[in-house]
């Protein structure tokens, strides 16, 4: 394992804000730097504990999946190694964990396919038969498998804030709001791009999910980010199908009516789960075997799915 990094101090190029896992920087007008950290949410808090090498396990797995998806989508990447773009003297804060991306304008949604009811989606089905307004078939157990994928997007929460479910009106309404501007003279609409979203999205998740059973893992949902560049034309963003957006079910040990062991943060999520917090920051301490257990979970999801051993 390498040495953890919970928040980078590059000083060669301009800051240009913290997320809950990643640093951004300006490298240029076009191209922004990110550095994916091993800091964690969990319920939208960032904790305090550093899991190693999960930021590095974050950018190889969705590198690889860039790479075997970029057929579906166009996607962000440009393909400049991180490492000239910093100082010297600042290489080893970017090198295996950070990417040089073109900067792109946001879609202000959430693109959440699920293919089974799980999470959120459990107790949305449990209260209304239904997830995002989405009806689905009576008697559904937990965790079963969706006759076919839904796409159930989210709005986009503040810092510290929770994500909110919204049906498809609600995102199409948002992205028209929010994008008139940056789509002017371009032909397109907020409400086209979110549909456009939506395809892209059902197709991602439908291909990686059978490239994932083929390894033995269960993609049970997944989380995608969309921005578009001066023309309107949806790119693929942030990170794809990793532990951090995504829920893997080793497939040897599912079955419906539990919630299955997975390879991603919800083994933290359960641990937390049995602590007196009101799930807001500050997020409580992480115990070393919490932390180790979930660096390897990590580790054990790149390697499943790549068939690959983190360099």
């Amino acid at each position: 394992m390498t040495t953890p990094l919970f928040e980078s101090t590059i000083k060669s190029l301009p800051l240009l804000g913290r997320g809950k896992v990643r640093d951004i920087y300006a490298v240029d007008a076009d191209k922004l730097l990110i550095v994916t950290s091993d800091r964690l949410s969990a319920f939208d808090v960032i904790l305090p504990n550093p899991i190693p090498d999960k930021g590095r396990v974050l950018v190889a797995m969705a590198n690889f999946w860039f790479e075997r998806l970029g057929h579906v989508v166009p996607n962000q990447l440009t393909g400049i190694d991180p490492e000239t773009v910093v100082a010297a003297d600042e290489r080893h804060q970017v090198r295996g964990r950070a990417l040089v991306v073109k900067r792109l304008k946001p879609l202000p949604i959430e693109a959440v396919v699920r293919g089974y009811v799980i999470g959120s989606g459990w107790k949305d089905y449990q209260e209304t038969g239904a997830i995002c307004g989405i009806a689905l078939p009576t008697g559904l157990k937990q965790a079963a498998k969706l006759p076919a994928p839904i796409f159930t997007p989210a709005s986009k929460a503040e810092m510290g804030d929770h994500d909110e479910n919204i049906s498809f009106a609600q995102a199409q309404a948002h992205c028209d709001a929010v994008l008139a501007d940056a789509l002017a003279g371009t032909g397109k609409t907020g409400a086209g791009l979110a549909e456009e979203a939506r395809q892209a999205a059902i197709a991602l998740y439908t291909e990686a999910a059978d490239y994932a059973a083929g390894r033995g893992i269960i993609i049970a949902d997944t989380k995608f980010e969309f921005g578009i560049d001066a023309s309107g034309t949806l790119h693929l963003i942030d990170e794809a199908l990793t532990p951090d957006s995504s829920r893997f079910w080793p497939a040897d040990s599912y079955r419906e009516g539990i919630s299955p062991p997975s390879y991603d943060k919800q083994y933290v999520r359960d641990y937390l789960e049995t602590l007196d917090w009101n799930k807001k920051a500050p997020g409580p301490t992480l115990p070393a075997d919490v932390i180790e257990h979930t660096a390897a979970k990590y580790r054990e999801a790149y390697a499943r799915l790549t068939g690959l051993q983190l360099d």
